[in-house]
């Protein structure tokens, strides 16, 4: 029998009712392969978990992971006992249990390892395990947890690890669509991407998975299917690019409302400044991601403008003040109202004019652009964000997607 890995997010298994949703799937994809099902926290649950740490102001890592780490053991629980009612025989196990070896850095742990003989001795024993996603245990023998959407991460090791035929991420939409249904809602569901494609999706806004969990599939060269748990139909596949038989010039056009612009201006034109300032963010963990930098109309000083997730902007900004005088820049400016808008398609690689249309369907349409970034198959704009909408819908109409 083959293996799956089959992964159920907090809408998936928000309450009762749809737990055993979740258990009918599962037993009948049991009927025809050994399975390991990853299952997070019921939806909000770990929400809820985060408001208790704030209300106690707690900073203590070790606890709060503990707290964090506690809606998925319920949802295991409750699983698992659902299944062994109808007949199939299950194992609940937690992230140590396994054990799911991580590093410390709580609240956004990384993998190091995997008991895979254990759990093939599970497998020997039982029709279906049932883990707990998000969470594991470091050296110290500490439980850690993966950070958001580390139950992706942790559905996607396991596959990885023990040569699954495939990881199925079960989730409340059919599939990966061209762009945001709410705001297009022709988008198409697409049958096939590369895993770059959805990488570049996953880093610019679209919210099906986990940026990291794509980077472990393509490393491992791992099939993903992402799919409904409340609709019986095929989804989208994530696969190696030489499986598509034919590439997109432009697959889907995303959107990330979550990005804070940072202007320093009037900065010395001198080698090894940019080095520093952006070596002082590194430092702190803070993710810059879209850069411009040009020289002043005086042709001495240089301004920099960047772009950091929304939650960065204030400690950014704090950062960059407490180090003024040696960046020695004249002023610094913040916007927190923009968005980027990205164009991404594996045909981009071979195919010309896509840059020009953008910036001519932006453009026809009133919307300033802010800045740039490129890929070989993804292009970026940063614009004000009262225009992501129209953006998004031009450029959808635009490459006829």
């Amino acid at each position: 029998m083959s293996l799956i890995v089959m992964k159920f997010g907090g809408t998936s298994v928000a309450d009762i009712k749809k737990i055993k949703n979740v258990a009918n799937i599962v037993s009948q994809e049991a009927q025809k392969n050994k399975i390991i099902v990853v299952v997070s926290a019921m939806a909000g649950v770990t929400n809820k978990m985060e408001n208790y740490i704030k209300d106690i102001n707690s900073d203590h890592n070790l606890e709060n992971d503990l707290i964090l780490t506690s809606g998925e053991n319920v949802t295991i629980g409750l699983l698992s006992a659902i299944l062994k009612d109808i007949g199939i025989h299950s194992l609940p196990l937690l992230g140590w249990q396994v054990p799911i070896l991580t590093d410390s850095e709580h609240q956004k742990a990384k993998i190091l390892n995997i008991d895979k003989n254990r759990i093939n001795s599970f497998l020997e024993n039982y029709d279906v395990i049932v883990l707990a996603g998000f969470q594991g245990i470091n050296l110290d023998g500490h439980i850690t947890s993966l950070g958001r959407g580390g139950s992706d991460t942790t559905a996607v090791a396991i596959a990885s690890a023990l040569k699954a035929e495939r990881c199925d991420i079960y989730t409340d939409v059919e599939g990966v669509y061209s762009t945001d249904p709410n705001i297009v809602p022709q988008a198409k569901k697409i049958s096939k991407l590369a895993y770059e494609e959805m990488l570049e999706m996953s880093s610019t806004g679209a919210k099906v998975l986990h940026t990291r969990s794509v980077e472990l599939a393509m490393k491992n060269n791992l099939t993903l299917q992402v799919l409904s748990s409340m609709i019986k139909k095929n989804g989208t596949f994530i696969v190696d690019e030489q499986k598509l038989i034919e590439k997109e010039i432009v697959s889907g056009v995303s959107y990330s409302k979550n990005e804070s612009k940072v202007s320093l201006s009037g900065i010395p034109d001198k080698p090894g400044l940019s080095a520093k300032i952006f070596g002082l963010l590194a430092s702190k963990n803070i993710n810059v991601d879209m850069i411009v930098q040009n020289i002043s109309q005086d042709g001495i000083s240089a301004n920099i403008t960047f772009t950091v997730p929304n939650n960065d902007i204030n400690f950014t900004k704090k950062i960059l003040e407490n180090n003024k005088n040696e960046i020695n820049y004249n002023s610094l400016k913040t916007d927190e109202k923009v968005s980027k808008i990205s164009v991404i398609g594996m045909g981009m690689m071979s195919q010309t004019g896509v840059a020009q249309k953008m910036f001519k369907t932006l453009g026809n349409n009133s919307i300033n652009i802010l800045a740039i970034s490129t890929s070989e198959i993804k292009i970026s704009v940063l614009i004000d964000e009262k225009y992501t909408n129209v953006a998004v819908k031009a450029l959808h109409e635009a490459y006829n997607l």
